[in-house]
């Protein structure tokens, strides 16, 4: 089997359709399968899903559990099911919008056996319509990265853009399963192997649902997960780019710093203290370190001051 393309899916009824039509309307000169992992939705996904395996008996294979498996667990007993050379990802709520996607892809890699994955760029949109929508790669992209240019500029890949080389890692290592960042760390794994091209043309969409506002804890826990992730992949690239790592994650340091400013002034500044440490102390860091310190200080005794004056 040349290929497998990968569909990990949970209560997608109103787009599961949507997303098959994309696979089945490839034009390709090779076999593929569709390898759907059901992870039993609670609206009507498995029963369409069920319909078109009985008009694609010999295309759709069904991984339907018993139980709810979550994301991460029902994304790798589907990656672990795949039998083709190449493995291409698609959600069941995003979709392809060429019909040559699958083939140029396949082209690119066999073309590029230096390379172990392959993406192309993707519209993001917003499904009720209130945002306009974007293409997700940088204008300035480049069609050759590697490894550390994933720790540098992290996760440059959409998802539904994404297609590899199978069997390049034995299996996933124990962290895979606990960080929660599964695209970043997949291409981390992958890319250990080889080189990441880029097709640059618009293949697929990617649909962004509405949701609630994330409150400012929920953007320090965020980025502290990110944080940590960091630190775990620096450890099992046994620190060869510690001195990227770092750097990273002195940016999200001095983002916490920006945001736990206005919640805390100790923990922004502890925030900048470990920022200013983790850029190995270099003087512009250090401007940045005293510049924000006083400009928290300074809101901090502005509120200060405005409370007391209501009681003057």
């Amino acid at each position: 089997m040349k290929l497998s393309v990968l569909m990990i899916t949970y209560n997608h009824e109103k787009y599961i359709a949507q997303a098959l039509d994309s696979i089945l309307m490839q034009k390709v000169n090779f076999d593929y399968e569709i390898v759907i992992g059901e992870d039993c939705s609670t609206d009507n996904t498995r029963s369409i899903l069920l319909e078109y395996h009985e008009k694609y008996p010999g295309k759709i294979r069904l991984l339907l559990p018993e139980k709810n498996l979550g994301m991460t667990n029902n994304f790798v007993t589907t990656f672990k099911s795949c039998t083709g050379d190449y493995i291409a990802l698609l959600e069941g709520d995003d979709y392809w919008t060429s019909s040559d996607k699958l083939q140029d892809q396949v082209d690119f890699l066999d073309a590029h056996p230096s390379c172990a994955i392959c993406f192309h760029n993707s519209e993001e949109f917003y499904d009720d319509g209130t945002k306009p929508s974007w293409n997700y790669c940088a204008d300035n992209q480049q069609e050759i990265s590697s490894l550390k240019d994933l720790l540098l500029y992290c996760n440059f890949i959409p998802t539904c853009s994404a297609l590899f080389r199978n069997r390049l890692f034995e299996d996933f290592p124990d962290w895979y399963y606990t960080l929660g960042m599964g695209d970043w760390t997949l291409h981390i794994l992958n890319a250990q192997h080889g080189d990441i091209g880029y097709i640059n043309r618009v293949l697929g969409r990617h649909r962004h649902h509405v949701g609630g506002v994330w409150s400012l804890r929920n953007q320090v826990r965020n980025i502290l997960d990110v944080i940590n992730a960091y630190n775990v992949v620096d450890e099992y690239l046994n620190h060869v780019y510690t001195s990227i790592v770092n750097d990273k994650i002195s940016i999200y340091y001095y983002q916490l710093a920006q945001i736990q400013g206005d919640i805390s002034l100790v923990d922004g500044i502890k925030y900048l203290y470990i920022s200013f440490v983790k850029s190995n102390c270099r003087i512009k860091m250090l401007s940045k370190l005293f510049y924000f310190s006083a400009r928290m200080v300074t809101r901090r005794l502005a509120k200060i001051t405005s409370k007391n004056s209501q009681f003057d």
